[in-house]
């Protein structure tokens, strides 16, 4: 592979004899600050690999610039002699003592540029510390560190393809000091699901110490906790009720109350001033309190812990209770925490980092080959070995000599032993016997070479094992052996050594070999040891032993998230904590091909806990036909005109009921619970963990204004983050996190087809509900206003959908009547910022569709807030006739979710900064609708990146249900099915604009497609020429840049009319290689000219050309199929269905070339009515038209402007016939039109008359129209020739081959990588060195590439290269022989 072809088109500059160097590329960067130089010293010696290096952002920098890192120039360095191109093998991987990554080659183009030589410039001497080397100040901190001017060094992540290697990242304050936790002896909790499922009990939980908080918006601190802590107040009564289940319990009216120790009621009730507040005493027992329901309301009060005075012991409500046992609570229902009008509810827990991010993928088993188990019986006799890489675990070998029976078995192992170099690892165990033909030779070389004390002297049936190092002193080996008595049973030999991978995990590689009840047993293993260390971006040293996580799946099943115990860890650092467990599945800790794949790991103890106690099993009528287990949990209710309700730091388990309006949090038409509701102290939820629930997380119904920050949803039923009745606006979600979001019973978007098609007492009649369209949409967040903000939120595993934005036409439940029909589909979008989506089934971000707002009727016997069409328009103050507002997506991450990355419909949208990567389809813009009902929105993607199967393998498992070869060979998980089509962008009809976006990695295999650019399959709708692609990188890892489709699986017959229309316009040749081209299907004749160049790889092809729209309605009738041909190509025709087959009127919408001539003939007897609109078309721009009719028609032609907006009609004018087809047609501006008897064509001229502006179909002053009516008597014939026009050669276009583009520096998205923290930069750095292979094939150099800086060296010994890690400038580079 030629290094010097890059995509760029950059050629290396070179100097004989010292090193080659490429200029940076320059970056309208910021000032660097000047100062200590903090280094990155890179070394290459035999690795290939490809690295992004994070940049900081500077102090006053608040966005990231528009280049892609910093830079700047480097003195040439005179270290390196005989430097000449290198050579890379695609896809090759070795081993380096610095990194270990892949480098996805594909082939160069062929760019030369003029060498530019640099002045020689004396440098110091760099002192060169191979990376990581941090400096002793930063050693200190948690990674990733911060650069300062003193110099520190570097983190390197762990491998992949590429790796990425952080940076230190931007100035951030220092973390606030974490107090000493109290130690409190805690027992690990069940690490099994069905442990949480079980009767909850009151246990001893570890206590959690404040984490340093991330910048955030600051919580308002109120008054009251300007003073003590609340349970130090000298005007509280101690309080120790005991345990009455029969007792209800009043506090009230003078009652200032300190619960000291744990008590039970049947019920309690806090009202008229009454006030309780827990006791915190840190060394005294936990505090429990348990009743079947609490009430706070008319002036009660309930404390734990206050916000500057956070509660530091251990407390637990917990709330009992079946769900047939006793009588509901009017508002509130049974085994509830309630808050009613004048209550005051203040829970505030100590508040640990509630998520962070892995920062070193996690593999299963802990290892990066995974762990490893064998284990035989009969069939094992002799030696058996397993040889061992000591620096990875991963086993390289194995082999099973029979040195008992046969003599030759000697010869064979000597050999494989001479095989494996110095340093391997090797275990042995013997198999039933091992000793007869095992010669004293063969004993003597294992002794010495396995430094073996027992080998010499290895009897009949003797056990023995033994673990070592190939070469090593007698320290390095374990041994073990077991006399045979011949009594059947020895008991077994266990050899077991501990090893230190490259990356610094601990794992033990075990051999054995016994008998057991006469039969022998003998075998292997390698796993972690001593719990595994995880590595997070995040500072978590609030994070306790004892303490209970959940891992994100990074793969297509959600069902890959793995809890995990914490253990003691006093060797970790401030960011590693140790689990207890093995983990089954890959978690990705890197930013892979550019995009942040990095697992969410969330914290799910709290030290106040909220849960409800729980049967074994489910039981009376609580949906026991979906759920084996208890679903009837508490749950906390919160109604308008409360006081005070402010939560944090608390952890809810076994919380919701599948009831409408039991949530684990649920605050009920509060209305504004912010300022503008008159709280000083603005409501809200922050560091709340709500995990193994049975309705939703947090629902917000009717309630505007609420803060929900830090909270995790784990494991839950139904929509998670719910906003309900389509009125909740100005909320906002703030870094919160929610995984396995599975389905639920209470309304039909939270359904499963069985569930759908089995609940079906609220349909009309018969009707059974169809999933697909119906229900099947719950979701992590389901958003039913726009007018909310998400910022930094997470949706890492949903059933459905990761974040879902529906839409209420009017609103629904108690909320009815609220605002005007239609408003919340012309609401503009509230704050959309850097949110990830990943591991969803259907989507990971949903815009569009609705729920049905009428009951069930025999007009429509669906179910009330079924699934329904709805589209997202929004207008300024969510008023039609006003401007438009784009609705801007900036910053999702979406990957790895099964059918899309994101799905929008509406206009207009925007997303900018965002990265898809291995989802089914990456991203489809849908439009606001089609002519003539949408008045021209537009939607676009820009400064974003695309990957179509990533270096993200997956694991199998989970529910995984696809694995197959990937388009290197390699076997990974696949969306949908093995042979699903991939699409990074999909086109449905448009208009729809991408630009500046960068696609990787997207190769066709044998079994599917895969392209960067397709097309909705299947699809009857229509698709407008204004679609447009421009500053397009397509990097060489593309195989099919696009990609029309073909008749069979998936595209069907791939003849609807959308199918042969689609279309889209490269405006700079970016994608073509041809400026100002379109793209369309082969066979689109209505495009064709003899200038079109036909691509089959995409079957397509690539024409110059003006096009735009003929929009046709038919009447009369609504069910025919129109035929339509270009007069040049009129043995081509194209049929079209149109798209409202059983409406009262039928549509049509080709895309034509302009001031051409098109005939038009049906099916059938021609329509009654028909009516032509010109849309796209700009002031004069024409087409002729022949319509087929009966030869004894009589017209009715007239020609207005239709506004829209009003349903008005003005400027209406009269068609008259004219003598000929000539005059008709002349374009004189009469309107004229023309009816040949002799062949039954009747010829209009169609012209656009007015200008129209942006992306609208038409002019402002409305869509001029031509009508015609036309009066058949029966009897005529319908039936026309082929061509009316006069016979002419096609009219002359320019080649698309005449104007090839120029190479485009400026393509491609800006940002090397997108990630969570986009306010830091990456660099790109590849490594290549020379293995023993590459050698043998004379390969002779060695390289290191820092972006477009190329550094070769071909002499023995290691190469450096030193960067400044601040700036990412190279400082120097130098060889060590």
């Amino acid at each position: 592979m030629d290094i010097n072809r890059e995509a760029e088109g950059r050629q290396p500059e070179r100097r004989s004899g010292s090193c080659l160097r490429l200029p940076l590329p320059s970056s309208p960067g910021r000032e660097l600050p000047r100062g200590g130089v903090q280094s990155l010293l890179l070394g290459a010696a035999g690795a290939i690999g490809k690295r992004s290096f994070r940049l900081p952002e500077f102090a006053g920098a608040s966005r990231p610039s528009a280049a892609g890192v910093f830079s700047s120039p480097a003195p040439r360095s005179s270290c390196c002699r005989g430097c000449h191109t290198p050579r890379a093998e695609r896809g090759k991987e070795v081993a380096s003592g610095f990194a270990l990554a892949r480098l996805s080659g594909g082939k160069r183009k062929k760019k030369k540029r003029k060498e530019k030589r640099w002045k020689k410039t004396k440098k110091p001497k760099a002192k060169c510390v191979l990376a990581p080397a941090p400096c002793k100040a930063a050693e200190k901190q948690p990674a990733p560190r911060t650069c300062s001017g003193g110099g520190c060094g570097l983190q390197v992540a762990a491998g992949g393809s590429p790796a990425v290697l952080r940076l230190p990242p931007p100035f951030e304050p220092d973390p606030e000091p974490v107090p000493e936790p109290v130690p409190v002896p805690a027992a690990p909790r069940d690490a099994r699901r069905s442990s949480e499922r079980q009767r909850s009990r009151s246990v001893p939980r570890p206590s959690a110490p404040a984490a340093p908080r991330r910048a955030s918006p600051p919580l308002p601190l109120p008054p009251s906790v300007a003073g003590p802590c609340p349970g130090a107040a000298p005007h509280l009564s101690p309080w120790h009720p005991g345990s009455d289940t029969r007792r209800a319990a009043v506090v009230g009216r003078g009652a200032a109350l300190r619960l000291e120790s744990s008590a039970t009621f049947h019920s309690l009730v806090i009202r008229d001033g009454g006030k309780l507040v827990f006791a915190d005493r840190p060394r005294g027992p936990p505090i429990t309190l348990r009743a079947r329901y609490i009430l706070i309301q008319d002036g009660g009060e309930l404390h734990i812990g206050s916000e500057r005075c956070p509660y530091g012991s251990r407390a637990t409500i917990s709330l009992y209770g079946r769900a047939a046992d006793g009588a509901a609570v009017a508002g509130f229902g049974q085994k509830f925490l309630g808050v009613g009008g004048g209550g005051v509810l203040e829970l505030h827990g100590r508040r640990p980092r509630s998520w962070s991010l892995l920062d070193k993928t996690l593999h299963p088993g802990g290892l990066r080959h995974g762990r490893y188990s064998s284990e035989k019986r009969w069939g094992s006799r002799g030696l058996n070995l397993r040889i061992l890489d000591a620096g990875t675990g991963r086993v390289l070998a194995a082999g099973r000599f029979d040195t008992h029976l046969r003599a030759g078995e000697c010869r064979r192992l000597l050999a494989f032993l001479a095989l494996q170099p110095p340093g391997r690892v090797v275990a042995a165990a013997v198999g039933d016997s091992a000793a007869r033909s095992l010669t004293l030779e063969t004993r003597l070389l294992l002794r010495d070479r396995l430094r073996s004390e027992h080998i010499a002297r290895l009897g009949y049936r003797q056990p023995w094992a033994l673990v070592g190092i190939l070469g090593g002193d007698a320290l390095s080996t374990a041994e073990d052996k077991r006399e045979y008595h011949g009594n059947g049973t020895t008991g077994f030999a266990v050899a077991q050594r501990e090893f230190l991978t490259y990356d610094g995990t601990r794992f033990t590689v075990t051999a054995f070999s016994g008998w057991i009840k006469g039969v022998p047993h003998n075998g292997f293993r390698v796993e972690v040891s001593k719990g595994i260390i995880l590595h997070l971006v995040d500072d978590v040293r609030s994070w306790l032993p004892g303490d209970r996580i959940v891992i994100a799946s990074t793969d297509y099943s959600m069902h890959q998230a793995e809890e995990f115990n914490l253990l003691p860890c006093p060797e970790c650092k401030n960011n590693q904590v140790k689990i207890d467990g093995s983990p089954l599945y890959l978690h990705i800790g890197e930013v892979i091909d550019g995009i942040d794949m990095r697992a969410e790991v969330g914290l799910l103890t709290r030290n106040i806990l909220i849960q409800g106690e729980m049967e074994d099993s489910c039981y009376g009528q609580n949906q026991c036909q979906f759920f084996s287990f208890d679903t009837f949990g508490g749950h906390i209710k919160i109604l308008r005109n409360f006081s005070s309700v402010h939560m944090s730091g608390v952890e809810l388990k076994n919380m919701g009921q599948q009831i409408l309006g039991s949530y684990p949090v649920h605050f009920h038409m509060a209305e504004d619970v912010d300022e503008r509701g008159g709280y000083d102290r603005p409501t809200y939820l922050d560091n709340l963990a709500i995990h193994h629930c049975f309705s939703r997380c947090v629902a917000i119904h009717g309630t505007h204004g609420l803060l929900v920050k830090d909270t995790i949803g784990y494991d839950t039923l139904g929509h998670c983050f719910f906003l309900e009745d389509g009125t909740e606006q100005r909320n906002t979600f703030y870094h919160n996190l929610g995984l396995l979001t599975r389905s639920g019973t209470i309304l039909p978007s939270d359904r499963n087809e069985a569930m759908c098609l089995a609940i079906r007492s609220h349909v009309y009649g018969n009707y059974v509900p169809v999933p697909s369209t119906d229900c099947m949409a719950v979701s992590t967040f389901w958003i039913a206003n726009p007018n909310n903000n998400l910022i930094e939120n997470a949706a890492a595993g949903a059933q459905d959908v990761g974040i879902w934005y529906i839409f209420h036409r009017v609103p629904t439940g108690q909320s009815e009547g609220r605002y005007p029909e239609g408003q919340a589909e012309h609401t503009p979008l509230g704050v959309f910022y850097n949110n990830r989506v990943h591991s969803n089934f259907k989507a990971g971000l949903f815009i569009g569709k609705g729920v049905k707002t009428t009951r069930a009727s025999a007009e429509d016997p669906r179910e009330y807030l079924t699934i329904d069409n709805a589209r997202f328009r929004p207008h300024q103050d969510a008023d039609p006739e006003k401007p438009r507002v784009p609705a801007v997506i900036d910053g999702l991450i979406a990957f790895k979710n099964n059918d899309h990355g994101a799905w929008a419909r509406g206009g207009d949208i925007i997303f900018r900064n965002s990265g898809f990567s291995d989802n089914g389809i990456g991203l489809t813009l849908a439009s606001d609708g089609t002519f003539p009902t949408d008045d021209g929105s537009s939607l676009e993607v820009t400064r974003s990146i695309f990957v179509g199967e990533s270096s993200n393998f997956g694991s199998q498992g989970g529910q995984n249900s696809y694995w197959g070869k990937g388009a290197n060979g390699e076997y990974r998980t696949l969306p949908r099915n093995k042979t699903f089509p991939i699409r990074g962008f999909q086109i449905y009809d448009g208009p729809v604009r991408m630009a500046k976006c960068t696609f990787k990695k997207f190769a066709p295999t044998v079994d599917r497609h895969s392209s960067a650019i397709g097309f909705f399959m299947k699809n009857a709708w229509q698709i407008s020429p204004q679609n447009n692609v421009s500053q397009i990188l397509m990097e060489k890892s593309v195989g099919l840049k696009v990609f029309f489709g073909r008749s069979g699986q998936w595209f069907g017959n791939n003849d609807n009319d959308g199918d042969k229309m689609s279309i889209f316009h490269d405006l700079d040749g970016s994608v073509t290689g041809y400026p100002d081209t379109f793209i369309g299907r082969a066979d689109n004749y209505l495009l064709r000219h003899p200038g079109c160049l036909t691509v089959p790889r995409w079957n397509g092809m690539m024409c110059t050309g003006r096009f735009a729209q003929l929009y046709i309605q038919a009447r009369r009738p609504e069910n025919l199929t129109l035929s339509i041909a270009r007069a040049t190509y009129s043995s081509h025709p194209l049929q079209l269905q149109g798209v409202n087959r059983g409406a009262p009127y039928q549509q049509y919408q080709p895309v034509v070339m302009l001031e051409q001539a098109y005939i038009i003939q049906w099916d059938g007897r021609a329509p009654e009515d028909i009516i032509l609109y010109p849309i796209n078309f700009n002031r004069g721009d024409w087409l002729h038209v022949a319509l087929c009719y009966p030869r004894n028609t009589v017209f009715h032609v007239v020609t207005d402007v239709y506004q829209r907006q009003t349903g008005m009609v003005h400027s209406i004018k009269h068609y008259l016939a004219a003598p000929s087809r000539a005059s008709a047609l002349n374009g004189t501006g009469e309107r004229l039109f023309y009816f040949d008897r002799a062949s039954g064509y009747l010829f209009v001229h169609l012209q656009a008359h007015e200008a129209r502006k942006g992306h609208s179909y038409c002019s402002q002053q409305g869509c001029e129209r031509i009508k015609i009516t036309a009066h058949m008597y029966p009897g005529g014939s319908w039936s026309c020739a082929p061509n009316p026009f006069p016979q002419r050669p096609a009219a002359p276009q320019r080649p698309v081959c005449q104007r090839p583009a120029r190479p485009c520096r400026a393509c491609g998205a800006p940002q090397l990588a997108i990630t969570s923290t986009p306010s830091v930069k990456y660099m790109r750095i590849q490594i290549q060195s020379l293995s023993k292979a590459d050698i043998q094939s004379h390969l002779t150099s060695a390289f290191i590439k820092i972006n477009g800086a190329v550094f070769l060296i071909n002499s023995p010994g290691i190469f450096f290269v030193v960067l400044d890690a601040c700036s990412g400038a190279v400082i120097t580079c130098s060889c060590v022989l």
